[in-house]
């Protein structure tokens, strides 16, 4: 879990991150084009990714497209301050989280850590005996294999995606704050302004589809968080 991958084609801060990095025990590997970063990628070499949304030739986006074809890698997107369409676009095309421009190095550090703590839950849920599966209506998640299925069809989701149905599954019928799904879907506590938990709930919920009678699976509750509905029973 130590190895990163930088896809930026601003070599000055490649190498301010690398320096950064390797001082809190990561090693860095950074390219600075969208084609070669892909194939970097795609490799299995490294623990995660940090992709720059400003690339030249093929936007961060696209790279991030291509990427998720083939690989669940977890992905910390760059974006511009304040450009939340960047941030939700990058959401929903599969990205873990992101940080936006110019940001403190040990935000960037913070952040990969908060993914790390989140994959090794992952792992350990994968290492412990299989348990019962969580079966809800038309819905069931095996934590063990990490994989849902909707009316016996597997369903394509993100590690977040699958982290955040998990909560709200064992959790049924009950109220979910967005701080305690910041916590435990993405690892880090949940900061001002942040609708990184909005996005990936919104997909999640596309992925899902409604109930058979039309209602709403993950319903919000206003300045508090979100609910699995038990109708779905």
């Amino acid at each position: 879990m130590s190895r990163i991958l930088v896809i930026d084609d601003d070599i000055d801060l490649c190498e301010m991150i690398g320096d950064y990095l390797a001082a809190e025990g990561f090693t860095l590997d950074s390219v600075h084009n969208g084609e070669e970063g892909v194939q970097q990628a795609l490799a299995g070499n490294h623990a995660l990714v940090v992709l720059d949304v400003m690339l030249p030739e093929m936007s961060g986006f696209e790279v991030l497209r291509r990427i998720r074809t083939a690989s669940a890698v977890p992905v910390l997107m760059l974006t511009a301050r304040g450009d939340d369409v960047d941030r939700i676009v990058g959401l929903e095309l599969g990205a873990d989280d992101y940080l936006p421009k110019p940001f403190n190095p040990r935000e960037l550090v913070a952040r990969i850590r908060a993914i790390q703590r989140r994959i090794s839950a992952a792992a350990v849920e994968v290492a412990l005996p299989p348990s019962a599966h969580v079966l809800l209506g038309d819905v069931e998640l095996d934590s063990a294999a990490r994989v849902v299925y909707r009316g016996g069809t597997p369903l394509d989701l993100t590690s977040v995606e699958f982290s955040l149905l998990h909560v709200l599954l064992r959790l049924a019928g009950q109220v979910v704050s967005r701080e305690d799904l910041s916590r435990q879907a993405l690892g880090r506590q949940l900061q001002a302004y942040d609708r990184t938990i909005d996005v990936h709930v919104s997909n999640l919920r596309k992925k899902l589809g409604p109930l058979g009678n039309g209602g709403e699976r993950i319903k919000s509750v206003r300045g508090i968080g979100y609910i699995y509905t038990r109708t779905s029973v």
